[in-house]
């Protein structure tokens, strides 16, 4: 980078000098659904590339800095060429002389300084039109733009291309484990007893606690775990919540709102009061040889609950529900044995994932290397 800018004078610039700022326009469901076509409509989500939908007509056409104006994802910045339209939540960048500064530049710049700029207040992010236009843009000559933007340009290439391949061996690797988990957990009728969850398992509820309440008791390294719906918990003391409503047996938790699913724990912990919990009645059932089974149905479970307004299910639905009940010898050895297909499935699992958010902060690493450019006073 030294040895790119030596000699060279930076212009700095606010982005309210150098461009025109739009924003997009209302786009519903209903507007996607009649209007099926070619052309991408983008909005505030940065999966697929913000891309929401496809329609007959388009509201811009050329080359674009786009970000997203409101929500979690506010501040990402997306670089744009070709016909497409935004949506309300979006906002356009059009560049005043593309021939003195770089749309990719640009869109490499932002992508490290918009966040900055992001209004949480209110608890709604917002990345508004008039922030935008403050932030201040460095403008190096042309060839050191065009030699950054190849740079990176190649660098995000080879950061998918190696992202991809992480994720598909992930992908690979948890396909395998469900195929011998559901092979070691397929019974014929006559092999074994067969017994509602109800008649073996003991039901507990959790505790009486709202979202905001979780949010207030919540300290780091506490030793109780509250759950919630999906992956919300909050960590507290045990004198946080009634003692009563505290759990000590290893358990399976049943999320039964909105991601309908199973999870096993084995410390002490409570859960919100519209889910519920289960554990062993007594010494003849490993309660985790129940969880593992649980786990290969929860597509029933969640086609149950799809027939709600909002996806949830209720006790009868898991307490009817029939299961394969072998020897405690056969269950004990299943668990054994998918515990250490689980535990080699969760190294892989884990240490893939690090793997990709290593690559992504090298290639961040470099980005930001490249776009430091030293500042000159206001």
């Amino acid at each position: 980078m030294t040895e790119l800018l030596k000699g060279v004078e930076i212009e700095w610039k606010t982005l309210g000098e150098v461009a025109e700022l739009r924003r997009g326009r209302v786009i519903s469901k209903e507007d996607l659904a009649k209007n099926i076509g070619y052309y991408p409509v983008y909005s505030s989500q940065t999966a697929k590339n913000g891309e929401i939908g496809k329609i007959n007509t388009f509201d811009f056409d050329g080359e674009f800095v786009n970000w997203t104006t409101d929500g979690a994802n506010a501040g990402t910045v997306f670089y744009r060429k070709g016909k497409f339209s935004i949506t309300n939540v979006s906002g356009l960048i059009k560049l005043n002389n593309s021939s003195k500064l770089n749309y990719k530049f640009l869109f490499y710049w932002l992508s490290i300084e918009a966040k900055k700029h992001v209004y949480s207040g209110m608890g709604n992010p917002k990345l508004m039109s008039n922030q935008v236009e403050k932030i201040r843009i460095p403008i190096p000559p042309t060839f050191v733009q065009t030699e950054i933007v190849r740079i990176l340009d190649t660098f995000t290439t080879l950061t998918a291309e190696l992202t991809a391949e992480l994720k598909a061996e992930l992908t690979a690797r948890q396909k395998q484990y469900n195929y011998y988990r559901d092979k070691l957990l397929t019974f014929k009728d006559d092999e074994v007893e067969w017994k509602a969850l109800g008649e073996i398992l003991h039901r507990t509820k959790g505790t009486k606690i709202t979202a905001s309440k979780m949010k207030e008791i919540h300290k780091n390294n506490a030793p109780l775990k509250i759950f919630a719906g999906g992956k919300t918990f909050a960590l507290v003391n045990f004198d946080d919540i009634p003692e009563k409503d505290i759990n000590r047996e290893p358990s399976i938790i049943v999320k039964s709102r909105g991601i309908i699913e199973f999870e096993y724990y084995d410390k002490p912990f409570s859960h919100k009061n519209e889910m519920w919990s289960y554990h062993s009645k007594d010494g003849s059932i490993n309660i985790k040889y129940v969880y593992y089974f649980l786990k290969t149905k929860e597509l029933h479970f969640q086609n149950i609950g799809s027939k709600m307004q909002m996806p949830q299910i209720a006790t009868p639905d898991t307490d009817k529900f029939i299961i394969p009940i072998p020897s405690l010898s056969i269950q004990n050895r299943i668990v054994q044995i998918l515990d250490k297909f689980d535990a080699l499935t969760n190294s892989i699992t884990e240490g893939l994932p690090r793997e990709i958010a290593l690559r992504q902060k090298q290639y961040e690493y470099y980005r930001n290397l490249l776009l430091d450019f030293p500042k000159v006073q206001e």
